[in-house]
C-alpha cells in the first residue's frame, strides 16, 4: 500500500474514531465527518496522478472532478430521499396520521411494548424500506414513552428490526435493491431463504433486550392523544393516504420509469405539498393548528444530513483508492470458498463504512456464475444481502436507519457500543447460523 494511501486510511480512522468518541470530546459527529471528508480528498489531490495511472496527467484533475460529481450524485440521491421521507412522514405526523400505529402498538406493559414494537417495525420495513420505517417508529415512540433511558432502548430494538426487516425484502434494503437490480437475487429466492434468518436476527436480540425493562407505564403516559391539525377527518385521511401509500409507490414507480428512487419521494412530497397547500385555503390564517410544509421542513434536522454527507463522500475516496476492493479480494483470497466467513465479516466491516460501496465492490469482484455459490439465488449472493444489511446494526453508524434514529434520540456512538453492539452481534450470528441450517436440510 503507498503512503499516500495509508495517510488517507489514517485520517479516516482519525475521524472516524473522534465521530465514536463524540460524548467525550462534545464535538458534533457532522462536523467531524465533513472535516474527515475534505481531508481524504484533499491528501487524494497531493498525487492524483498515481491512482489514474491511465489519465494523462494534464486531464487528471478534470478526470477527479468528473469523479466527485458522479459520488456526490450517488450521495445527493441518498440524500435527498432521506430529506424527502423524513418531510412525508412529519406532514403524515403532525395530521394525526400515524395515530392507527400508536394505538396498535399501544399498552401499559414494557415489555409488550417492546415485543409490538419489534415486529411492527420488522414487518413495515419490508414494505417501505428500513429508512423509512425507522422514521416513522421513532415519531410513534416519542408519543408512547416519555422516559428518554428507556425510548433509547426502544430505539436501538428499531434500528435492529428495521435492518432485519430490510434484508429480507428486495425493496426493503438499499443493498437489497442493488442486488435484485443486478438480478444476483429473486424476489421469491430472498423470501424463501433470507425471511427465517432475518426474523432471528430480530428475536434474538428483542428477547436479550427484554430483560432491560421491568413493569408497566403509568396510566397516563403513553395513553395521551396527539393534538393533530384543523383539518377535518376526511382531509386528514386523504393526507395519510397519499402519505403511506406514496412512500409504498415508490418502489413500483422506479420499476416503471428506472429513475432514481429519490425522483420517487420528490413526486410524492410534490403531491402531498400540493394536496395540503389546496387544504389550507379553507383554513383562516389565524389558525395556529394549520401548519404548512414550508413550516415543518424547519424541523427536518440537517446536522444529520450534513454528517451522512461526510460518510458518504469519506467513503467514496476509500473507494477510489482501491482500499474496500483490496480488502475484498483479501477476505477472498484469506477465506477462499467459505463464504459464510467470507460474507460475515463484509456484514461486520458494513457496520464500520457504508454498505453501498461494500456491496458494490462485491458485485464489481465477484461474477455470476451459472451454477454453485456464485448462481443467481446462490449462498454467495443471499448472504451478502443477509450480512451487508443485518450486519449494519452492529453500530449506529452502520446503517442508514441507524444514522437517522441516531439524529433524531441524539444516542452516542459510545452509548450504542456499549449497551447494543454485542446483542445485535448475537442476533448477526444466529441468523447466519439458521441460513446455514436451512442450506444443509431443505435447500
Amino acid at each position: 500500500m503507498a503512503t499516500l494511501t495509508i495517510f488517507i486510511v489514517a485520517v479516516f480512522v482519525i475521524g472516524y474514531l473522534c465521530i465514536a468518541l463524540e460524548s467525550v470530546t462534545e464535538i458534533n459527529k457532522a462536523a467531524i465527518a465533513l472535516l474527515m471528508c475534505v481531508g481524504c480528498w484533499t491528501l487524494l489531490m497531493v498525487s492524483p496522478g498515481m491512482y489514474y495511472p491511465e489519465i494523462a496527467s494534464g486531464e487528471v484533475v478534470h478526470h477527479i472532478s468528473e469523479v466527485i460529481e458522479h459520488h456526490l450524485g450517488d450521495a445527493a440521491g441518498t440524500l435527498f430521499f432521506l430529506m424527502g421521507a423524513m418531510t412525508i412522514v412529519e406532514i403524515v405526523d403532525s395530521n394525526g396520521g400515524f395515530n392507527f400505529v400508536r394505538d396498535t402498538l399501544k399498552t401499559r406493559s414494557k415489555r409488550k411494548l417492546l415485543w409490538r414494537v419489534a415486529f411492527m417495525t420488522f414487518f413495515l420495513s419490508a414494505i417501505l424500506d428500513n429508512l423509512t420505517t425507522s422514521i416513522v417508529m421513532i415519531m410513534v415512540l416519542r408519543k408512547l414513552v416519555q422516559s428518554r433511558e428507556e425510548r433509547l432502548i426502544y430505539a436501538a430494538l428499531i434500528v435492529i428490526s428495521a435492518n432485519s426487516g430490510g434484508a429480507f425484502s428486495p425493496i426493503g434494503d438499499v443493498t437489497t435493491i442493488m442486488l435484485w437490480i443486478k438480478g444476483v437475487i429473486t424476489t421469491q429466492g430472498v423470501l424463501s431463504e433470507i425471511f427465517v434468518p432475518s426474523l432471528v436476527s430480530m428475536l434474538v436480540p428483542a428477547f436479550i433486550l427484554q430483560y432491560s425493562l421491568n413493569g408497566k407505564f403509568d396510566k397516563d403516559q403513553n395513553l395521551q392523544v396527539a393534538e393533530v391539525s384543523a383539518f377535518t377527518k376526511k382531509e386528514r385521511n386523504i393526507i395519510f393516504w397519499l402519505g403511506v401509500g406514496g412512500l409504498i409507490f415508490v418502489p413500483i414507480f422506479k420499476t416503471i420509469t428506472h429513475l432514481p428512487p429519490f425522483m420517487g419521494i420528490l413526486l410524492v412530497l410534490g403531491v402531498l405539498w400540493t394536496t395540503t397547500e389546496i387544504f389550507h385555503h379553507n383554513i383562516s390564517e389565524e389558525d395556529t393548528m394549520a401548519k404548512r410544509v414550508s413550516d415543518l421542513l424547519s424541523k427536518i434536522d440537517l446536522s444529520t444530513i450534513m454528517f451522512f454527507l461526510g460518510i458518504l463522500m469519506a467513503v467514496a475516496v476509500l473507494q477510489e483508492v482501491g482500499v474496500l476492493t483490496a480488502m475484498g479480494e483479501g477476505l477472498n483470497e484469506a477465506f477462499a470458498g467459505n463464504y459464510y466467513l467470507v460474507n460475515g465479516i463484509i456484514g461486520i466491516l458494513s457496520s464500520i463504512v457504508d454498505n453501498v460501496p461494500l456491496v458494490a465492490g462485491c458485485m464489481g469482484m465477484y461474477p455470476v456464475a451459472a451454477e454453485g455459490a456464485m448462481a443467481i439465488d446462490g449462498i454467495f449472493w443471499q448472504l451478502l444481502a443477509y450480512c451487508a444489511g443485518v450486519g449494519g446494526s452492529m453500530l449506529i453508524i452502520g446503517s442508514a436507519a441507524g444514522v437517522v434514529v441516531m439524529g433524531l434520540e441524539k444516542i452516542t456512538f459510545g452509548w450504542y457500543m456499549k449497551k447494543i453492539t454485542w446483542i445485535a452481534f448475537v442476533g448477526y450470528l444466529a441468523g447466519i447460523a439458521c441460513y446455514w441450517v436451512e442450506r444443509a436440510i431443505f435447500f
